[in-house]
């Protein structure tokens, strides 16, 4: 029986990207399934989005939320979505091209053969980052370390949001305790499955900044990161299932 694969990508307004990335990810041919989570975006991506759901029936949903509600957040959604399915591997992905559909594969072959979690990492093998400016390229780089001295982590990339975890590594994880809504939030998670015992694996990506639409990122994202992060150490982990 071939493993059920669902891609959960969160959007906002990102209606210039999401229909080139939906044909990018099915021209693979890999059985891959997409959850689209739109946060009732004003520019019309989830229209978009309905529309291609008559030309990808079964393998294309939407998920439309009230109102702008965080990366974390949106994600969780996700994640219950695909626990409840009973899908075998569960991707992470940004809307706007940053990610290579193509990288999708590496991800699964990590997890096929033996990682509880794969992530597409900018920093394992140098820095692989094209067309962000050389201070974002360094803050992003020093949080990652910054995260590694406070937690423990030996990951190089902590901030990463390109992963794809198997079906128990979600399982085990308590979505109710997970607090961080934004860019915090992949931290957290990752944190969460290694307390959890979980094995994590970092495969190299090339990581190219948007060309269309709009970054998400704020000064505010990155202070619940640093501040959420100092709390983690002190949170006592404990399995969904007791």
């Amino acid at each position: 029986m071939a493993d059920k694969k669902l891609i959960i990508i969160p959007t906002y307004n990102e209606k210039e990207n999401i229909a080139a990335l939906i044909g990018k990810i099915f021209a693979l041919n890999k059985n891959f399934e997409i959850l689209i989570i739109d946060d009732s975006s004003p520019d019309g991506t989830a229209g978009i989005v309905r529309k291609l759901m008559k030309r990808y029936p079964d393998l294309l949903n939407l998920m439309e939320r009230p109102e702008k509600s965080g990366l974390g957040t949106a994600y969780i959604a996700g994640f219950k979505y695909a626990v409840e399915r009973r899908y075998d591997y569960i991707f992470e992905m940004d809307a706007d091209f940053s990610h290579n559909p193509r990288d999708l594969t590496k991800l699964y072959d990590a997890c096929r053969k033996g990682a509880d979690v794969a992530i597409g990492s900018r920093y394992i093998s140098g820095v692989n980052v094209v067309n962000w400016p050389i201070g974002r390229v360094i803050m992003s780089y020093y949080a990652s370390s910054y995260v590694r001295m406070i937690t423990g982590m030996n990951i190089k990339d902590t901030t990463a949001g390109f992963k794809c975890y198997k079906l128990k590594a979600l399982d085990a994880i308590d979505f109710d305790r997970i607090k961080m809504k934004g860019y915090g939030f992949q931290i957290e998670m990752k944190y969460t499955a290694w307390k959890l015992g979980f094995s994590i694996v970092e495969v190299p990506i090339i990581f190219i900044d948007r060309k269309r639409g709009s970054s998400k990122m704020n000064s505010g994202i990155f202070g619940e990161a640093a501040w959420g992060v100092f709390r983690l150490r002190f949170r006592k982990i404990k399995p969904r299932h007791t």
